[in-house]
């Protein structure tokens, strides 16, 4: 009787197990009601990465980087053409210096004759003429001309006028720079490839922040649901171990260890939950998403075809040292200080240019002037700057832009070496996670068998619960190795075909694992036995006997 209310009680195991590890799309975040998980937005990878590079600030800021750099090669390629400005002016003349000049007018005689009309010129008499008459035509001609005062000529002079108006044109063109204007314009270019590199760099590192937290998303659903899954397994062992316990075939130390089994799983579980959390806020963080915001990640972490889908198709990876974006940048550094150097040489040589102004003026008695009114002025000139002596200031500029170059040379140089040397890095990365995903899907499958066999030797009554416990964690911690490897093999891939455009150590493929030692170092996880201390696993994640601490 006593053993097959044992057995009895034991059949629920095999359901609880199947119950316990629902779909991974199905789970919703801790602490969320179980309505809300119809509102989840589903998300693929491909779609957050469009979210993400239509939010982010660190590519925007990158593309007005390319357009300030669009900008500065305008400016320097002005320099080769002329430049043209027009000018239009108007001044009023309140007072004048010019009001007195010759003194005061005489006061105007009543009985002098009137001005005689123009044309002046036909005042003038031929040599037939009588010297009398000649001199009066001369004085008639002369009061026709000066309007009957003195002064009268200078009417059209710009001295005290109080209308004035002029127009102008100015043109200057340089002829010879010693090389300064085609330096800057290669020095504009060189911009403008850096703007670019960057532009191209800050997206491939959108693309893996985003894929890593995808990832790690993706990671902690598979941790929570294998907590939970332990959970529900000690859960019924305590149920079991209870039953056998009333019945006679189980001791008081059996029940106590089974319920600080159990207990001992429930932190570990709430741990896991929060560690989702935290994983699904720096996603919504990236893509720029509403905190409570529901997110279904579709796919299961553990599947190879699911994960393949999910990254979908990669570029052929470069793995050359010279293509690296940093090394593409060092290198336009180069060239900028070069032209750095040919601006501070030209500084020694002369400097031709063209200029020309042309002006016209207008002086109208009141009222706007007439076309007719405008008197012409144009003039054209060529200017000549030679340094003669600045007290050291040109050789001090030269050695400085020297120094410079020989500075981005030599950073170039280190660049490339460390390009290469994370290339090796990047591709060592890859062949890790490959060989332990690999490694992780026959330990996850054996460790499955072994737990079946240990349970079916627990409810036997042939093993001991010791037995089965050791069996369930190897189980956990294998299956939170293979959903590790899943993680860290996708980011590797990813990485791998980013890394032309990454920055040197982005999103290393030991990333995962140092954060694993850091949570390490900050939470010790009891164990559930309340006697195994944590171990650091091979391949570098932080486990404990209660499961594995992505």
């Amino acid at each position: 009787m006593t053993r097959t209310l044992w057995r009895t009680a034991a059949i629920g195991l095999p359901l609880a197990l199947t119950i316990a590890i629902p779909a991974r799309a199905q789970t919703p975040p801790a602490g969320a009601p179980t309505n809300v998980v119809s509102a989840a937005r589903p998300l693929s990878l491909a779609e957050a990465i469009g979210i993400a590079e239509a939010q982010s600030e660190a590519v925007g800021i990158a593309r007005s980087a390319v357009t300030r750099a669009r900008g500065e090669i305008y400016r320097a390629r002005s320099q080769y053409l002329p430049q043209v400005g027009g000018t239009a002016r108007y001044s009023r003349t309140l007072s004048s210096e010019f009001e007195s000049v010759g003194g005061s007018a005489p006061a105007p005689d009543p009985t002098a004759p009137p001005v005689p009309p123009g044309p002046c010129d036909a005042y003038i008499r031929d040599a037939t003429a009588t010297t009398a008459e000649r001199l009066a035509g001369l004085e008639d001609a002369t009061r026709c001309a000066t309007g009957g005062s003195p002064f009268d000529a200078f009417g059209d002079l710009p001295f005290g006028q109080k209308n004035q108006y002029s127009l102008g044109l100015d043109v200057s063109q340089p002829i010879f720079a010693g090389g300064r204007i085609s330096a800057t314009n290669a020095i504009a270019r060189s911009g403008r490839r850096t703007a670019d590199i960057e532009l191209a760099a800050s997206r491939a590192q959108l693309r893996l922040d985003v894929t890593e937290a995808y990832f790690d998303a993706a990671l902690t659903d598979r941790l929570v649901q294998i907590a939970d899954s332990s959970l529900v397994q000690t859960e019924t062992v305590f149920r079991q171990t209870k039953i056998a316990r009333t019945v006679g075939d189980k001791s008081e130390f059996d029940l106590l260890r089974a319920q600080v089994t159990r207990d001992n799983q429930r932190p570990l579980v709430i741990q896991r939950r929060t560690q989702r959390d935290l994983a699904y806020l720096r996603l919504k963080q990236l893509l720029n998403l509403p905190n409570d915001q529901q997110l279904l990640i579709g796919g299961d972490i553990d599947d190879a075809e699911s994960l393949e889908l999910a990254v979908g198709a990669l570029p052929a990876p470069d793995t050359s040292a010279t293509a690296r974006a940093t090394v593409r940048q060092a290198d336009e550094a180069v060239a900028v200080q070069e032209g750095l150097l040919r601006i501070q040489r030209s500084q020694r040589l002369p400097a031709v240019s063209v200029s020309s102004s042309l002006g016209r003026v207008a002086y109208p008695a009141g009222g706007l002037p007439g076309w007719s009114d405008f008197r012409q002025n144009w003039s054209v000139g060529i200017g000549l700057s030679v340094p003669i002596f600045t007290g050291g200031r040109i050789r001090g500029d030269a050695l400085v832009a020297r120094a410079n170059l020989d500075e981005a040379r030599l950073r170039l140089q280190q660049t490339t070496e460390l390009a290469a040397l994370d290339a090796r890095s990047s591709l060592a990365a890859l062949a890790e996670a490959e060989a332990a995903w690999e490694a992780s899907a026959g330990t996850a499958e054996q460790a499955a068998r072994a737990y079946r066999i240990a349970d079916v030797r627990f409810r036997e009554g042939i093993s001991t619960q010791v037995e089965l416990s050791e069996s369930r964690i190897l189980l956990q911690e294998a299956q939170g190795y293979r959903a590790l490897a899943a993680r860290n093999l996708q980011v590797a891939r990813v990485r791998l075909a980013l890394l032309r455009d990454l920055p040197l150590g982005a999103g290393g493929g030991q990333q995962a694992n140092t954060r694993a030692q850091q949570q390490q170092q900050q939470q010790q996880q009891p164990s559930q036995q309340g006697q195994t201390a944590p171990r650091q696993s091979a391949g570098g994640a932080t486990t404990t006997s209660g499961g594995i601490v992505p």
